[in-house]
Protein backbone atom coordinates (compact mmCIF):
# COMPACT_ATOMS: atom_id res chain seq x y z
CA UNK A 1 0.00 0.00 0.00
CA UNK A 2 2.96 2.19 1.35
CA UNK A 3 4.60 1.70 -2.47
CA UNK A 4 1.36 2.01 -4.48
CA UNK A 5 0.37 5.28 -2.60
CA UNK A 6 3.44 7.01 -2.27
CA UNK A 7 5.77 5.59 -4.75
CA UNK A 8 3.47 4.99 -7.60
CA UNK A 9 0.84 8.15 -6.93
CA UNK A 10 -2.40 5.46 -6.93
CA UNK A 11 -5.09 6.88 -5.26
CA UNK A 12 -8.19 4.56 -5.61
CA UNK A 13 -8.19 0.71 -4.24
CA UNK A 14 -10.47 -1.76 -4.88
CA UNK A 15 -9.87 -4.56 -1.83
CA UNK A 16 -11.66 -7.59 -2.80
CA UNK A 17 -11.71 -10.42 0.38
CA UNK A 18 -11.44 -7.66 2.61
CA UNK A 19 -11.97 -9.99 5.76
CA UNK A 20 -12.42 -8.66 9.14
CA UNK A 21 -11.15 -5.26 10.16
CA UNK A 22 -7.55 -5.44 11.51
CA UNK A 23 -5.02 -2.50 12.04
CA UNK A 24 -3.42 -0.84 9.23
CA UNK A 25 -5.93 -1.57 7.24
CA UNK A 26 -5.77 -0.80 3.14
CA UNK A 27 -7.64 3.19 3.48
CA UNK A 28 -5.74 4.01 6.83
CA UNK A 29 -2.31 3.04 5.14
CA UNK A 30 -2.59 4.73 1.80
CA UNK A 31 -4.33 7.81 3.51
CA UNK A 32 -1.34 8.05 5.48
CA UNK A 33 0.47 8.61 2.11
CA UNK A 34 -2.04 10.35 0.83
CA UNK A 35 -5.26 11.84 2.51
CA UNK A 36 -7.57 11.85 -0.71
CA UNK A 37 -7.08 7.86 -1.20
CA UNK A 38 -10.56 6.14 -2.18
CA UNK A 39 -10.78 2.50 -0.94
CA UNK A 40 -13.35 0.18 -2.07
CA UNK A 41 -13.94 -2.88 0.40
CA UNK A 42 -16.08 -5.76 -1.09
CA UNK A 43 -16.98 -9.15 0.43
CA UNK A 44 -19.02 -11.86 0.23
CA UNK A 45 -19.54 -12.02 4.03
CA UNK A 46 -22.42 -10.22 5.45
CA UNK A 47 -21.05 -10.10 8.93
CA UNK A 48 -17.29 -8.99 7.04
CA UNK A 49 -19.14 -6.02 6.10
CA UNK A 50 -21.24 -5.06 9.11
CA UNK A 51 -17.70 -4.49 10.80
CA UNK A 52 -16.41 -2.57 7.56
CA UNK A 53 -18.88 0.03 7.79
CA UNK A 54 -18.53 0.74 11.23
CA UNK A 55 -14.86 0.11 11.71
CA UNK A 56 -13.40 0.90 8.48
CA UNK A 57 -14.34 4.60 7.68
CA UNK A 58 -12.19 7.65 6.72
CA UNK A 59 -12.58 11.23 6.66
CA UNK A 60 -12.22 13.41 3.65
CA UNK A 61 -11.15 14.07 1.71
CA UNK A 62 -10.64 10.44 1.56
CA UNK A 63 -13.59 8.58 0.69
CA UNK A 64 -14.65 4.42 1.78
CA UNK A 65 -17.12 2.08 -0.48
CA UNK A 66 -18.56 -0.93 0.65
CA UNK A 67 -19.45 -3.75 -1.49
CA UNK A 68 -21.50 -6.60 -1.03
CA UNK A 69 -20.33 -9.01 -3.59
CA UNK A 70 -18.83 -12.49 -4.81
CA UNK A 71 -15.49 -12.56 -6.11
CA UNK A 72 -17.17 -14.58 -8.80
CA UNK A 73 -19.74 -12.32 -9.70
CA UNK A 74 -16.93 -9.96 -11.38
CA UNK A 75 -19.78 -8.10 -13.36
CA UNK A 76 -21.95 -7.06 -9.93
CA UNK A 77 -18.44 -6.52 -8.15
CA UNK A 78 -17.24 -3.94 -10.35
CA UNK A 79 -20.45 -2.06 -11.32
CA UNK A 80 -21.17 -1.32 -7.29
CA UNK A 81 -17.04 -0.91 -7.20
CA UNK A 82 -17.83 2.05 -9.44
CA UNK A 83 -20.07 4.11 -7.46
CA UNK A 84 -16.76 5.18 -5.07
CA UNK A 85 -13.83 4.53 -8.05
CA UNK A 86 -13.81 6.15 -11.36
CA UNK A 87 -11.94 3.45 -13.38
CA UNK A 88 -11.29 5.60 -16.11
CA UNK A 89 -8.55 6.92 -14.16
CA UNK A 90 -5.99 4.30 -12.83
CA UNK A 91 -6.63 2.34 -9.55
CA UNK A 92 -4.75 -0.82 -7.62
CA UNK A 93 -6.74 -4.22 -7.68
CA UNK A 94 -5.94 -6.10 -4.52
CA UNK A 95 -6.52 -9.75 -4.61
CA UNK A 96 -4.79 -10.27 -1.17
CA UNK A 97 -5.02 -14.33 0.14
CA UNK A 98 -8.29 -14.99 -1.66
CA UNK A 99 -7.51 -16.82 -5.03
CA UNK A 100 -6.62 -19.77 -3.37
CA UNK A 101 -10.79 -19.96 -2.32
CA UNK A 102 -11.43 -19.49 -5.93
CA UNK A 103 -11.22 -23.68 -7.13
CA UNK A 104 -9.98 -24.13 -10.83
CA UNK A 105 -13.47 -25.12 -11.72
CA UNK A 106 -13.86 -21.20 -11.08
CA UNK A 107 -11.60 -19.87 -13.56
CA UNK A 108 -9.40 -17.91 -10.90
CA UNK A 109 -7.15 -16.33 -14.19
CA UNK A 110 -10.23 -15.87 -16.00
CA UNK A 111 -11.91 -13.78 -13.39
CA UNK A 112 -8.36 -12.01 -12.99
CA UNK A 113 -8.18 -10.77 -16.56
CA UNK A 114 -11.92 -9.92 -16.41
CA UNK A 115 -10.93 -7.27 -13.69
CA UNK A 116 -7.90 -5.74 -15.19
CA UNK A 117 -9.96 -5.47 -18.41
CA UNK A 118 -11.42 -2.37 -16.96
CA UNK A 119 -8.20 -0.75 -15.61
CA UNK A 120 -7.21 2.33 -17.17
CA UNK A 121 -3.41 2.26 -18.36
CA UNK A 122 -1.19 2.72 -15.29
CA UNK A 123 -3.47 0.99 -12.75
CA UNK A 124 -1.88 -2.01 -10.48
CA UNK A 125 -2.60 -5.72 -9.80
CA UNK A 126 -1.61 -6.93 -6.53
CA UNK A 127 -2.24 -10.63 -5.59
CA UNK A 128 -0.55 -12.99 -2.50
CA UNK A 129 -1.49 -16.48 -2.79
CA UNK A 130 -1.12 -19.85 -0.61
CA UNK A 131 1.75 -22.78 -2.02
CA UNK A 132 2.64 -26.00 -1.44
CA UNK A 133 6.51 -25.10 -2.95
CA UNK A 134 8.16 -24.33 0.01
CA UNK A 135 6.86 -26.73 2.75
CA UNK A 136 4.87 -29.33 0.74
CA UNK A 137 4.56 -31.79 3.41
CA UNK A 138 3.07 -29.53 6.03
CA UNK A 139 1.05 -27.11 3.38
CA UNK A 140 -0.51 -30.23 2.11
CA UNK A 141 -1.69 -31.70 5.40
CA UNK A 142 -2.98 -28.31 6.68
CA UNK A 143 -5.34 -28.30 3.28
CA UNK A 144 -6.33 -31.43 3.40
CA UNK A 145 -7.79 -30.76 6.85
CA UNK A 146 -8.82 -27.64 6.31
CA UNK A 147 -10.75 -28.93 2.95
CA UNK A 148 -12.05 -32.16 5.04
CA UNK A 149 -13.91 -29.71 6.99
CA UNK A 150 -14.82 -26.65 4.74
CA UNK A 151 -17.45 -26.98 1.65
CA UNK A 152 -15.38 -24.29 -0.21
CA UNK A 153 -12.06 -25.34 0.56
CA UNK A 154 -8.72 -24.18 -0.60
CA UNK A 155 -6.32 -24.65 -3.29
CA UNK A 156 -2.65 -23.80 -2.92
CA UNK A 157 -1.15 -23.50 -6.36
CA UNK A 158 2.93 -23.74 -8.20
CA UNK A 159 4.76 -20.09 -8.05
CA UNK A 160 4.27 -21.01 -12.53
CA UNK A 161 0.87 -20.76 -11.40
CA UNK A 162 0.26 -17.85 -9.42
CA UNK A 163 2.47 -16.11 -11.75
CA UNK A 164 0.24 -16.85 -14.94
CA UNK A 165 -2.98 -15.18 -12.71
CA UNK A 166 -0.98 -11.71 -14.04
CA UNK A 167 -1.25 -12.32 -17.73
CA UNK A 168 0.13 -9.89 -19.22
CA UNK A 169 0.85 -7.12 -17.02
CA UNK A 170 4.48 -6.19 -16.14
CA UNK A 171 5.59 -7.51 -12.79
CA UNK A 172 7.26 -4.37 -10.62
CA UNK A 173 10.40 -6.10 -9.19
CA UNK A 174 11.00 -8.36 -7.31
CA UNK A 175 8.40 -10.21 -9.24
CA UNK A 176 6.75 -13.26 -7.46
CA UNK A 177 8.35 -13.97 -4.28
CA UNK A 178 7.66 -15.43 -1.14
CA UNK A 179 5.13 -12.73 0.51
CA UNK A 180 7.90 -11.60 3.30
CA UNK A 181 10.44 -11.09 0.41
CA UNK A 182 8.38 -8.45 -1.26
CA UNK A 183 10.24 -5.31 -0.90
CA UNK A 184 10.64 -5.93 2.90
CA UNK A 185 10.86 -2.88 5.30
CA UNK A 186 13.61 -4.39 7.37
CA UNK A 187 16.63 -5.95 6.40
CA UNK A 188 17.85 -9.74 7.37
CA UNK A 189 16.03 -13.23 7.25
CA UNK A 190 12.92 -13.30 7.54
CA UNK A 191 10.71 -16.20 8.75
CA UNK A 192 9.19 -18.74 5.98
CA UNK A 193 6.03 -17.81 4.77
CA UNK A 194 3.59 -20.51 2.39
CA UNK A 195 2.19 -17.00 0.46
CA UNK A 196 3.72 -16.42 -2.72
CA UNK A 197 3.14 -11.96 -3.86
CA UNK A 198 3.50 -9.93 -7.02
CA UNK A 199 2.76 -6.83 -8.33
CA UNK A 200 1.96 -5.71 -11.54
CA UNK A 201 1.40 -2.49 -13.84
CA UNK A 202 -1.20 -2.24 -16.46
CA UNK A 203 0.59 -0.24 -19.52
CA UNK A 204 -2.15 -0.74 -22.29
Amino acid sequence: MRYLAARCGIRQFLDIGTGLPAPASTHEVAQQAAPDCAVVYADNDPLVLVYARALLTCRPPGRCGYVDADLRDTATLLDKAARTLDFTRPAAVLLLAILHFIPDSDDPAGIVATLTSVLAPGSYLVISHLTGDLAPGPVAAGVGAYNDKVPTGVTPRTHAQVTAMFGGLSLVPPGVVPVNEWRPATAGPAARADLYAGMARSDR
